[in-house]
């Protein structure tokens, strides 16, 4: 028999959740047995797969050693540990780290993934300051609330423990979380400001999207208000405020404008004839966020009314307006 504690990151969650995220290699059916036949019991009581566990539950276990295999593992085997320990922090408390990310840095893991990445960097950095071990968050493990293409620079906020991770989601879903980008385009937009709004479709294959006018199956609707600050000779420099939160959808609003992202040659820019062009990707940057609740957040209502902006120095393509 084995017993585990319920911690705060494992609690709020179903049974059989948690379960399944802590015994990988059990299977479904054979979870299902043990429960109904009192072989896993909470708080010494029969349970169902829905129960509610809550934080200082106890689990008690009458299964196999072999799903205990995972309590061996070793730091050898935290592939997060192979990431640098170089982050740009904005600010930091007990729940939530808010992160500058450099331009080719991506956010979670890809194809090409070759074991550095934002969130690699965020857990290596946890497990350093020892506010993240894999065997005691079985269930949990920090996490990005928002993510960031590649090769765009700027802002991502990442969730410490599973309470301020569920709130920072619904805030996001909600649009209480306000955020700003700085970009430069091509040309000056006919209006000084506006809003692009349509029917965002991707093209997976391609992995590259378009803005129609017409609603249709797979199509989603977008909204990315902008305005401009400053006009210098061909290019523009422009604020956007992403009213709605898809692929691409920045760089895909300021080509539907006519007004290509610098760089961004897949939605339309043509490099400078000059082999010094600076511009090797897309500029543009998530500079700033703001936090406008609307509804009680809980353990992170104290950041509501605040604001965060990343160093002006690293919006690398303002040098150039």
């Amino acid at each position: 028999m084995r017993e585990i504690v319920i911690n705060k990151n494992d609690a709020d969650q179903r049974l059989d959740k948690f379960l399944s995220k802590r015994f990988k290699t059990m299977p479904k059916s054979l979870m299902y047995k043990y429960i109904r036949t009192k072989y896993i019991k909470v708080n010494n009581k029969k349970c169902e797969i829905s129960t509610m566990l809550k934080d200082g539950d106890v689990l008690k276990l009458f299964i196999k050693d072999e799903f205990f295999d995972d309590d061996k593992e070793s730091e050898e085997s935290y592939e997060f540990l192979k990431a640098p320990l170089k982050l740009d922090i904005i600010y930091e408390d007990e729940n939530i780290l808010i992160l500058n990310k450099k331009p080719g840095l991506i956010v979670h893991p890809d194809k090409s993934y070759h074991f550095d990445s934002l969130i690699a960097r965020v857990l290596h950095y946890l497990y350093e300051k020892g506010e993240y071990n894999p065997k005691n968050d079985r269930s949990f493990a920090p996490a990005t609330v928002n993510r960031l293409d590649r090769n765009t620079g700027g802002i991502v906020i990442a969730a410490k423990n599973a309470e301020a991770l569920r709130i920072m989601n619904a805030k996001i879903k909600s649009r209480e979380i306000k955020k700003l980008y700085l970009c430069m385009v091509q040309g000056k937009p006919r209006a000084e400001s506006g809003t692009v709004s349509g029917y965002l479709e991707k093209n997976e294959s391609k992995n590259k999207v378009r803005i129609f006018s017409e609603n249709a199956p797979d199509r989603k609707y977008i909204e990315t208000k902008y305005r401009v600050i400053k006009s210098v000779g061909k290019n523009s420099l422009l604020e956007v405020d992403l009213l709605t939160g898809r692929t691409h959808q920045i760089r895909a609003s300021m080509a539907k404008l006519g007004n290509p992202l610098l760089g961004d040659t897949k939605y339309g820019y043509k490099k400078s004839s000059d082999e010094k062009d600076p511009f090797g990707y897309q500029a543009l940057y998530a500079y700033k966020i703001i936090f406008e609740f609307q509804s009680d957040a809980g353990i992170l209502q104290y950041l509501d009314g605040k604001s965060f902006e990343a160093d002006s120095k690293s919006i690398w393509f303002t040098d150039f307006i």
